[in-house]
């Protein structure tokens, strides 16, 4: 889902989002990896975006948002195939926010990470919102349906408030405006690539990105 579009999908769930325009460095010849084209099927940063992965590890970033319905369709593609990468691939989640109203689910997401519980209910999440219809997009609806799936709603709140949660979604921002990200799902590859979402194929031209990034 383009940026353009969040606006619509979250008015829907109860709240407005907008967003801003990134731009990459324009090359005259483009690149091919793996078959795939420079500019079309990914794009090259004209800056290095940060990474957390110690050296010799390859990290692959999500970008998504649970209100997003292409990321609801995407997350069983993209769970299989982030538990079969190989060892030097570093994979991990990172919810962006287009605006304020996208904050709440950046801390829902952020919460059960750090309560080690994305496992058992990130999926859930995007069922609630897209199946069920919930409107997990402020506080006290996420509390009551977290409680709700058998957590500590107490415990539950601590971690959402914290300091640190805050702290996480700021760094989300900030790194989903590095990789100049315009839509979701869409995957940012060693700080160098960023791959808009082309369904099944956005994980092939990843693969091919990564298999270039190992050779050099």
């Amino acid at each position: 889902m383009q940026r353009r579009d969040f606006s619509h999908a979250v008015l829907a769930a109860g709240a407005t989002a907008i967003g801003v325009a990134g731009s990459f460095s324009p090359r005259s010849a483009r690149a091919q990896v793996g078959g795939f084209k420079e500019g079309t099927n990914y794009q090259r940063l004209g800056k290095a975006a940060p990474v957390d992965s110690p050296a010799g590890q390859i990290e692959v970033v999500e970008f998504f948002a649970y209100s997003c319905i292409h990321c609801f369709n995407f997350e069983p593609v993209f769970n299989e195939w982030m538990h079969k990468v190989p060892s030097y691939v570093t994979v991990k989640r990172v919810p962006v926010a287009f605006s304020e109203a996208f904050v709440p689910m950046q801390r829902l997401y952020y919460a059960l990470e750090a309560m080690d519980l994305v496992d058992k209910l990130h999926e859930k999440v995007f069922q609630a919102i897209h199946v069920e219809k919930l409107p997990l997009t402020t506080p006290d609806p996420i509390v009551a349906w977290v409680g709700k799936q058998g957590v500590d709603s107490a415990k539950f709140t601590s971690f959402y408030n914290s300091f640190a949660m805050a702290g996480k979604a700021k760094r989300a921002i900030q790194l989903q405006d590095a990789y100049q990200v315009e839509g979701t799902p869409a995957l940012g590859v060693a700080g160098k690539y960023y791959v808009g979402g082309q369904g099944p194929t956005t994980l092939r031209v990843a693969d091919a990105l990564i298999a270039q990034l190992r050779k050099s």
